[in-house]
């Protein structure tokens, strides 16, 4: 089958249940939850995402990646590093753990992994005086840090910030971090789960135990300096960019009957479209695909040009 069959791929996501989850991902993005757990996390953009349209629907986006690697990135690619992104909604009921990622360095010499975990947040929705946590205060020594989880005194050294929607937190690598109750976000990230778990509010899982805690390798790859900056893009507002990195980049934007959106790949890389609000149809190639509330379709570099028409807003990543 030639490279030119490639068209906008439609993903099913993967739940996630979660202790600090809950029922959000249901009423704030029209996610069917099929049972009555806590679901705290929806894999919209990773290997492990089902196709459910056209002549690949039932395979998973890393096994087309293996067959197409130029054609679904835009370059040369090792596919044994994975889809370069994830993208995925968060809903926390409770608060996340306080957590750090590693960069790609530090990935590859204590996990020996690809990459490391720069992220960005989205806020889609906030409950009135919803926070998240976005560091430790500045210059704060490790030594401090740890012996404040060893000695469960950790809570007064973290740096809260209330959020809305709208709210945009870019956080490089080796941030301390943690999403707090009542917070739907959309996030996109280097495509790791490597994640250090420094502190879990005393908590136990669903099944009873206390989560482990990776103290010395979390301590050791934390920025114990500085603090990530949050930014504001309305989302009722007109089309926006709201984050460039060398990582990634999401542009916002707002669709409507007389303002559709016309996009191209450039052949260069892939765009990863979520639809956070309304209904929308991506048009490419003389055929048409419906994007639903909370769906997420990946446009292979290979296919050029498209449009977006209907009456919505959505997330674009690259």
């Amino acid at each position: 089958m030639t490279t030119t069959t490639l068209y906008p791929l439609l993903l099913e996501s993967r739940l996630h249940i979660k202790v600090w989850g809950g029922r959000k991902l249901a009423s704030v993005l029209n996610k069917t939850l099929p049972t009555a757990d806590p679901y705290g996390e929806a894999w919209e953009l990773h290997d492990q995402c089902t196709i459910t349209n056209g002549v690949y629907a039932g395979q998973t986006l890393g096994q087309l990646l293996n067959q197409f690697p130029q054609e679904m990135i835009g370059k040369p690619y090792d596919v044994s590093e994975g889809f370069p992104l994830l993208v995925k909604f968060i809903h926390a009921e409770d608060w996340l753990s306080v957590q750090v990622h590693p960069n790609d360095e530090q990935a590859a010499e204590l996990e020996g992994e690809p990459r490391g975990k720069t992220e960005a947040w989205i806020i889609l929705h906030a409950e009135p005086d919803a926070k998240l946590v976005m560091g430790i205060i500045p210059n704060t020594s490790h030594e401090a840090v740890a012996h404040a989880i060893a000695t469960n005194t950790l809570e007064p050294l973290l740096v809260y910030q209330t959020v809305k929607a709208g709210d945009i937190l870019f956080m490089h690598a080796n941030t301390i971090h943690a999403i707090g109750p009542g917070i739907v976000l959309y996030e996109v990230q280097q495509s790791s789960d490597t994640t250090y778990r420094l502190y879990d509010w005393g908590r136990m899982d669903l099944d009873g135990k206390p989560r482990p805690l990776h103290i010395e390798k979390g301590v050791k790859v934390s920025n114990l300096v500085s603090l990530p900056i949050i930014t504001h893009t309305p989302l009722d507002g007109d089309n926006a960019p709201m984050i460039e990195s060398d990582f990634f980049s999401t542009l916002f934007y707002s669709v409507s009957a007389d303002k559709p959106a016309s996009l191209d790949t450039g052949g260069k890389t892939f765009h990863g479209i979520t639809n956070i609000a309304g209904e929308l149809t991506i048009q490419a190639g003389g055929v048409a695909y419906p994007l639903g509330l909370g769906q997420t379709a990946l446009i292979p570099a290979v296919v050029g040009a498209y449009t977006v028409s209907g009456n919505g807003k959505m997330l674009v990543s690259w």
